[in-house]
């Protein structure tokens, strides 16, 4: 049994790794019909059939374990290039006009057909409409409905607002499709401002979940050595510090010893005379830096509300089953298709010397390198990686647990906010929550493989010992 009050078990077995001003037109005097105010927030976009506009259903926000931000999610991100040109019959793209110069292009509004000026919540959409669709959305206007149809277009366009807004939605007018385009910085902090406001004032659970993820973040940051933030800074030189020493071969490895600092050894009956092959010292940092990986995920363990409460025997089985998860999910942070950085970013090992190791050391870490060329391809920063490593950790589905039900509660609270996480900081990928989770079976997978190549080492491989704390979590694990 390990003592969960002392420092134990962080986050590598791999060699050494660290780790949009509202312009509205003037026009809308002429509006004829009235509207009511109603207490809803998000709107749903239903599909246009040709039949009569239905009235529109305003729900409040759910944000139970499928959150539903959509509506209030934003992007900042530059305005996209404009559409290529289609056909008139080609309901997909605003038509693209020729400009009377014959020297550009004019995107027309897909709302009316006035002149374009950007693109605004999802469709190119002139000022008129923008400002309209989102003077409708703030104030939660309700417009009476209309079964004739009107045609909307930039003279009549404001006669009848209930079909004006039908053909916001027909053309695919979101809330959580605003973009910024050139707004400058100061607008875009204050609509952001906004935004996250009404979030929280429609749903306060959706302010704990967000605070929840905050919490995360910052317990990440103060338990691991290596952020991704940080090794990605390296590995794309932009630190503005030395380059890490590149080790490709046997020579440059040997020369790498005086410009990489190891930490030494501490593995118990292993001597420093000992075991100077050099696949078996590689190993045997690496062994090191997996103790401190251990060391490293039991801190953040510790933070994440509710784990400490659970039952002692309990918080060592979710330790002993999730730590090889979690120090893979964040080696990956470290790696490239290249190779893999080392000894907290001072050196660069890569993956091809990696492969010409003799058997079976050379098994060891290409199945990491193919799991985080697919992993690092889902784009998550810290902030994501501090939420799914939390989910990991609380999976109730480990054998010998006592008490399930709790670890359940906690992990269903941690799933919601991730994916809140995921849509609110990830809002082109709809997919990313679905992705991720299909990764915690893949590291299932690679943690088995992992721990029984290890007890083939510890049968072959008579001078290299495991560390007990190792030797501990890999007992009885698959």
């Amino acid at each position: 049994m390990v003592d969960m009050q002392m420092p134990i078990w962080p986050v590598s077995f791999g060699l050494n790794p660290m780790d949009l001003a509202e312009l509205d037109e003037h026009s809308h005097q002429f509006d004829l019909k009235p509207y009511t105010t109603v207490d809803y927030a998000s709107i749903s976009s239903p599909p246009y059939d040709g039949s009569p506009p239905q009235r529109i259903e305003l729900t409040t926000l759910d944000c139970k374990y499928d959150c539903k931000v959509q509506d209030y999610q934003n992007t900042i991100k530059l305005e996209p290039p404009s559409p290529p040109q289609y056909s008139e019959k080609g309901f997909l793209y605003p038509k693209l006009l020729d400009d009377p110069t014959g020297s550009t292009l004019s995107i027309e509004c897909r709302v009316c057909g006035d002149k374009a000026s950007g693109f605004h919540y999802g469709v190119h959409a002139c000022e008129g409409c923008k400002g309209f669709f989102r003077r409708t959305i703030r104030l939660k206007l309700v417009y009476d409905r209309c079964d004739l149809h009107c045609r909307i277009h930039k003279k009549s366009r404001n006669k009848c607002q209930y079909c004006r807004f039908q053909k916001c939605l027909m053309v695919g007018m979101s809330h959580n499709a605003i973009r910024f385009g050139r707004m400058p910085q100061a607008e875009k902090e204050k609509l952001l401002a906004e935004i996250s406001s009404d979030i929280e004032q429609m749903n306060p659970e959706c302010a704990d979940l967000r605070a929840l993820a905050k919490h995360l973040y910052d317990s990440y940051l103060k338990s691991f050595s290596l952020t991704k933030a940080k090794a990605r800074a390296i590995l794309t030189g932009k630190t503005g510090e030395k380059a890490p020493f590149v080790i490709y071969d046997m020579n440059s490895l040997m020369t790498g010893q005086q410009f990489v600092s190891y930490k030494q050894n501490s593995v118990p009956g292993q001597g420093q005379e000992q075991n100077k092959e050099v696949e078996i010292q590689l190993f045997q940092r690496c062994q090191f830096r997996s103790v401190e990986a251990v060391r490293e995920i039991t801190e953040f363990a510790k933070s994440i509300p509710g784990f400490i409460g659970l039952d002692l025997n309990d918080q060592v089985t979710l330790l002993k089953y999730g730590v090889h998860e979690v120090i893979f999910s964040t080696l990956a942070s470290l790696m490239n298709k290249d190779g893999v950085l080392i000894s907290d970013g001072q050196g660069f090992m890569t993956r091809e010397f990696l492969k010409s190791l003799r058997k079976p050391f050379c098994e060891l870490m290409e199945p990491k390198f193919e799991f985080s060329v697919k992993f690092n391809s889902l784009e998550l920063d810290d902030s994501d990686l501090a939420v799914f490593i939390a989910v990991i950790i609380l999976s109730g589905d480990r054998p010998g647990l006592v008490n399930v039900k709790p670890i359940e509660d906690l992990q269903d609270n941690m799933l919601q906010a991730l994916e809140l996480q995921l849509k609110m900081n990830h809002p082109d990928a709809p997919h990313l929550f679905a992705k991720l989770l299909q990764k915690m079976t893949d590291l299932r997978q690679i943690v088995t493989e992992h721990v029984q190549l290890l007890q083939l080492l510890k049968k072959t491989e008579l001078e290299m010992n495991i560390h007990p704390l190792l030797q501990e979590i890999m007992k009885d694990l698959y």
